[in-house]
């Protein structure tokens, strides 16, 4: 009888760790699944942040090209916003000296918008004086370039070969001439915006650079002398605003005038009595509005 009894004692004993045995396999089976459930969730969390960051550098690719857009549409006023923005990104101004360099970005766009309006008056008035002086000139022989507003003389007909010296029928075609064209620019609506007038000699390519340059500087200066002269057509006022403008250059050969061919194209070979010529032109304030316009963009 006892025996049985510790049989039956030891198989429930046996039977309790068999139970123990199970039940830590199940946990450790739901602790593997857990850990297996965990890594996935980590491998998707990490592919979507991973997709997340090349979605965020794309979008900063695109917003930099954007920024990039921006500031070559702002040419103007590139090196001030180039300041304001070191100096957000330093934060080094104080709000005080923010409102000073937005005061002087507006003042600068200010005096932009002005300067571009005189600039484009001045345009304005070029168009104005070619047109002024090919009506002047509408009756006469004499044509007016409508591109530059100059006019041309043969030297052939101002001066014998190889002189510098007036001949008396180019003094009466001068004396027709001039009076009517620095009339014109020297007329209160456009003398303030002429800069220069200029008389250039030229030659053709015939004989030694330095003596073509001698001798067309000479024609252009006896040109001038004739102009100066107040009993040549212009009166003592007009003869002092010239003389204020008044530039005079001899190019020797280095334009010359070259023949055209059968389609009014431009050939190699040089026309020699055309570029015999001593030409009269004008030079509007444009150059010192350029600079203006350069000073003001410095300034920004």
């Amino acid at each position: 009888m006892r025996n049985r009894r510790r049989n039956r004692e030891a198989f429930r004993e046996h039977s309790y760790w068999q139970s123990y045995s199970d039940m830590l396999a199940a946990l450790l089976l739901i602790f593997i699944l857990m850990i297996a459930i965990t890594l996935a969730i980590y491998r998707q969390k990490t592919n979507d942040l991973e997709q997340t960051r090349l979605e965020l550098d794309s979008a900063q690719s695109e917003l930099d090209a954007t920024i990039k857009d921006l500031e070559l549409s702002n040419e103007e006023l590139a090196s001030s916003l180039a300041e304001l923005q070191q100096a957000y990104e330093q934060a080094a101004l104080t709000q005080e000296e923010l409102n000073r360099a937005y005061l002087e970005i507006e003042n600068a766009r200010e005096e932009l918008t002005v300067t571009k309006k005189e600039l484009q008056d001045i345009v304005g008035i070029r168009t104005d004086i070619i047109g002024a002086l090919q009506s002047a000139f509408s009756n006469s022989a004499m044509k007016v370039d409508a591109q530059t507003g100059s006019i041309t003389f043969s030297s052939d007909v101002l001066f014998r070969y190889n002189s510098a010296s007036l001949t008396t029928d180019s003094r009466e075609t001068l004396k027709n001439i001039i009076p009517m064209y620095l009339d014109v620019l020297l007329a209160d609506q456009f003398r303030d915006y002429i800069a220069e007038i200029i008389i250039e000699g030229h030659t053709d390519t015939d004989g030694s650079y330095q003596s073509n340059m001698e001798l067309s500087y000479e024609r252009a200066n006896a040109v001038a002398d004739f102009c100066l002269n107040k009993k040549n057509g212009l009166d003592e006022t007009k003869i002092e605003q010239l003389q204020k403008l008044l530039t005079v250059n001899g190019k020797s050969w280095s334009n010359p005038v070259y023949q055209k061919d059968a389609w009014g194209e431009s050939t190699q070979e040089v026309d020699m009595p055309s570029s015999r010529r001593v030409e009269i032109k004008f030079r509007l304030k444009e150059d010192e509005m350029i600079e203006k316009i350069a000073g003001i963009l410095e300034q920004g």
